[in-house]
């Protein structure tokens, strides 16, 4: 089986670090963007020949996706990528809820002009990324979006909790933001974040972040 040019380039642009590293990215990528599906078994043979590296890096790789939650072994059986149950899943968003909030509340009473700009920004590019009919562009500045407000809000252990959370939920968040009337909705609870914490309102923008994760579980129990 030949490596796809575009894993190729992926590597090589990582080269400069272990191998590890690169193949569990690498994996890491696969799985949330649906290449795997959930349920899957990972096949390390085949995938160590079309990542162009041998079976112990992929092994290593799996063993770091499983401590992240994404992939699960099962004895004398295999590697198998997560399906998450519903009740799984909707721990997830109210954890995420509760993290969530506080994140955007630190942020925005910490009067942060440059990154409350820089939200402004993402919000405009996922109206754009709506009016185009573009979701694989919106669900990645959708991403970036709670991404950025993580790492600005000062709280490196709840963005680290929040973080290691959303790579879960992303397991199945592709089925809530679907749609240009669901992208609406949610791009319209971004607005209002954004805002809030522009204001340094601090009160509000944690309000307002735990209600979008809650509302995204609500949109989510509607597809189920």
């Amino acid at each position: 089986m030949e490596m796809r040019q575009d894993i190729r380039d992926s590597l090589a642009r990582r080269r400069q670090r272990p191998l590890v590293l690169e193949v569990r990215d690498e994996l890491e990528r696969m799985i949330l963007h649906g290449e795997i599906p959930g349920g899957e078994r990972l096949n390390e043979a085949a995938l160590a020949e079309q990542l162009g590296v041998s079976r112990g890096p992929v092994r290593e790789a799996a063993r770091s996706l499983e401590r992240e939650g994404l992939v699960r072994t099962v004895a004398n059986d295999g590697v198998y990528v997560r399906s998450l149950s519903v009740d799984e899943v909707l721990e997830l968003y109210d954890l995420r809820a509760m993290i969530a909030g506080y994140l955007c509340g630190r942020l925005a009473a910490r009067g942060d002009a440059q990154t409350a700009a820089r939200l402004t920004e993402d919000v405009a590019q996922m109206d754009d990324a709506i009016a185009a009919g573009d979701e694989p562009r919106y669900f990645e500045l959708n991403l970036s979006f709670h991404d950025r407000i993580a790492a600005a809000a000062g709280a490196e252990r709840a963005r680290t909790l929040y973080v290691a959370l959303g790579k879960e939920v992303r397991l199945m968040r592709r089925r809530v933001l679907s749609g240009a009337a669901s992208l609406r909705t949610s791009n319209a609870e971004h607005g209002q974040i954004a805002a809030a914490i522009a204001a340094g309102d601090a009160a509000r923008a944690q309000a307002l972040g735990a209600a979008h994760h809650e509302n995204a579980k609500e949109r989510l129990l509607e597809t189920l």
